[in-house]
């Protein structure tokens, strides 16, 4: 492809922190850096592989925000994310062969249950409650399987990740994004070495994008950590409802292909 324009290099470093400010929070960031990199005019595989380079810098620097505040220990968080990454990079590198239309099909719906569970239920708060799985099969078992989603498809990983942490492991809102945000930094390399073998990286357009990931997930992080759960519960209903929409007003997408829509 050919270098971008001075504009285009600013509308995607605008997106990238955006996404970095929306995603250190509720996750969904994808739903901004990728069409804004298809607008751009960069190729699919292309973005695909330059949107996990630049998601590094988000999702790390949102890990780096919570760690210095207490709210998440990266060491003892290290073996699962060790568990994200090995998924992650086994789902790029199985994208090829995965059946993206069933993903396609289920992930809108998966969506709007997450927002209906996290905006109809009274008593999700900043407060930890009982676990209903033990750390080591969380690790074990969901870790890794919603790495592979990321690195497969991608879209709506850190509402995944946060659905598992309230529901599975007893985390409080605030902690649940905290360690989310490492867990998907995890997923994020993964996928990138894939990407990153194949030559489908555009390193100046991801670093450009990164920069502007980082500077918006410090922005975010520290939204989120003033305002803990009355922030994070209503972000994280609108941008799993508002990544819904955008993937079934596709055309392309299966559910209007087979209704004929």
């Amino acid at each position: 492809m050919h270098d971008l324009t001075l504009h285009l290099f600013i509308f995607l470093f605008a997106a990238a922190f955006l996404a970095g400010f929306i995603d250190s929070i509720a996750g969904g960031g994808g739903m901004i850096t990728i069409p804004a990199m298809l607008i751009a005019g960069i190729p699919p595989l292309e973005t695909l592989g330059t949107n996990k380079l630049q998601s590094l810098f988000g999702s790390g620097s949102a890990s780096i925000a919570y760690a210095r505040r207490g709210h998440v220990n990266l060491v003892e968080q290290l073996p699962m994310v060790a568990l994200a990454m090995l998924g992650g990079g086994l789902g790029a590198a199985l994208a090829t062969i995965v059946p993206g239309d069933v993903l396609k099909v289920a992930l809108p719906f998966f969506l709007i249950a997450i927002a209906l569970y996290f905006g109809l239920k009274p008593n999700i708060s900043d407060i930890d409650r009982t676990s209903r799985m033990t750390p080591f099969l969380f690790g074990l078992i969901f870790v890794p399987l919603i790495g592979f989603y990321d690195g497969v498809f991608g879209p709506g990983t850190g509402s995944f990740f946060m659905l598992g942490f309230v529901t599975l492991a007893g985390y409080g809102v605030l902690k649940a994004t905290a360690h989310t945000k490492f867990l998907n930094f995890g997923s994020n390399v993964g996928g990138f070495i894939v990407f990153a073998l194949y030559g489908v990286v555009l390193w100046k357009v991801g670093l450009l994008m990164g920069a502007g990931q980082f500077a918006g997930a410090q922005v975010g992080s520290r939204f989120a950590m003033k305002n803990g759960a009355k922030i994070i519960k209503p972000l994280l209903v609108v941008t799993c409802i508002a990544l819904a929409i955008k993937l079934l007003a596709d055309p392309a997408h299966p559910v209007r292909i087979w209704l004929g829509m």
